[in-house]
């Protein structure tokens, strides 16, 4: 079993943000794999299979800096114990160090900075968990805290939809064959 979460914010105002790109590519494998979602508590979550490995879909509506107390309850839920969690979750989140259009997928580490991982890190008491990072740029002009919340400009629109279904390519890569095959072919990409 594997817990998939993409980390965002909840409502309108955030759905076309760079910091919802993880939101973005949770909604890109429901679609996918026909795994229907539904708002509950603290998450919106699904439960299926992707080529007939049992995943649950994850998306925590408490906000970003919050993102730990939906990842915590949900990994407790499914019996993750925290010395699977390196086997049993991946964290799909937005990177502003890595390209826009680029992804890359690492097996732990520390934050980064970005603050929906800290929040998973500090509710799991772990940080051995797979992180798959999709890259949004950064402006040097735009504070990072209002760059995170603008939406992606129109010319990268056709970038982005690549990205997100190559994000989810490499989420089902990581649960059918490993995330060490996985880091081979999509790490690689260069957009």
């Amino acid at each position: 079993m594997w817990v998939i979460a993409g980390l965002g914010n909840p409502g309108n105002k955030y759905v076309g943000t760079r910091h919802n790109i993880g939101f973005k590519v949770i909604d890109r494998i429901s679609e996918e794999y026909n795994i229907r979602l539904e708002e509950k508590d603290i998450y919106i979550i699904g439960k299926g299979a992707i080529e007939g490995v049992d995943v649950i879909l994850l998306k925590p509506i408490t906000f970003m800096n919050r993102s730990g107390l939906a990842v915590k309850k949900v990994v407790k839920e499914a019996n993750i114990f925290p010395d699977k969690i390196s086997n049993s979750l991946i964290v799909v989140h937005d990177d502003l160090d890595i390209n826009v259009g680029n992804i890359k997928i690492r097996r732990n580490g520390a934050s980064g900075g970005h603050r929906g991982v800290e929040s998973i890190i500090q509710e799991l008491g772990a940080k051995d968990f797979i992180r798959v990072k999709v890259g949004i740029g950064r402006d040097k002009d735009i504070a990072t805290e209002e760059y995170v919340l603008t939406n992606f400009k129109p010319s990268e629109k056709n970038l982005i939809k690549d990205v997100i279904i190559n994000t989810s390519h490499a989420v089902a890569c990581i649960v059918t064959e490993g995330v060490d095959k996985a880091m081979n072919k999509y790490n690689r990409i260069v957009v």
